[in-house]
């Protein structure tokens, strides 16, 4: 059975500033006490999974253990089909240590040419985010959200993180770069929840927070 979330406070366990923003404006409506891990000085645990779920997981159960309140983490990254799921779970990984983006996205691009990908179709991908609820005894809830598209290049647009600038939804003529917050990802009546995040998000909300 789901585990509701009932506790006044839950920890938002990444140190990303652009994922606290997005988790700020999705767990706004509902009134919830939040506090990041960075602001409780919590460190950020290697991630040795080797899915998005065993990632998302070993995140949010570290902060939930090490601050008694229970956590919520997520593991998000961009799959490139040319490129046999490319980044993947190693998407920030490809940013290097200074969280190099643009420099990301550019491999990617050098990536596609080298594999001869230059329509729409060769050069399909798609976001996945792993929401992962963990209490300090150890139970976990996870949710899983993804949205398909067309890598694009040059990248287009400065709003949103990461890859965004390159990534276009499918449906859609604007990059997630080009997009405002409610358009990628806030949930209706203010937008559509189409990004990753906001699927995962309404799936994690459905169970754990809404009222049965």
């Amino acid at each position: 059975m789901t585990r509701r979330l009932d506790a006044p406070r839950l920890v938002i366990a990444t140190h990303n500033a652009g994922k606290l923003a997005e988790f700020h404006d999705l767990l706004a409506p509902h009134g919830i006490d939040t506090v990041s891990a960075g602001a409780l000085g919590l460190p950020e645990p290697d991630e040795t999974g080797s899915t998005f779920e065993e990632n998302a997981a070993l995140k949010a159960l570290a902060a939930a253990r090490a601050s008694g309140l229970p956590a919520l983490a997520d593991d998000s990254g961009l799959c490139v089909e040319a490129l046999g799921g490319d980044p993947g779970i190693y998407s920030a990984r490809w940013a290097g240590p200074d969280k190099n983006f643009m420099r990301a996205m550019r491999n990617i691009e050098e990536a596609l040419e080298d594999k001869g990908a230059r329509t729409p179709e060769a050069r399909r991908g798609h976001f996945v985010a792993v929401l992962c609820l963990a209490f300090p005894d150890g139970h976990t809830e996870s949710f899983r959200g993804e949205v398909h598209g067309t890598m694009i290049w040059p990248p287009r647009g400065t709003a949103g993180f990461g890859y965004d600038p390159m990534f276009q939804p499918d449906g859609h003529t604007r990059s997630f770069g080009e997009m405002t917050a409610s358009e990628k990802h806030g949930l209706p009546p203010l937008g559509l929840g189409l990004s990753h995040r906001a699927q995962a998000f309404v799936m994690f909300a459905n169970a754990c927070l809404r009222p049965e």
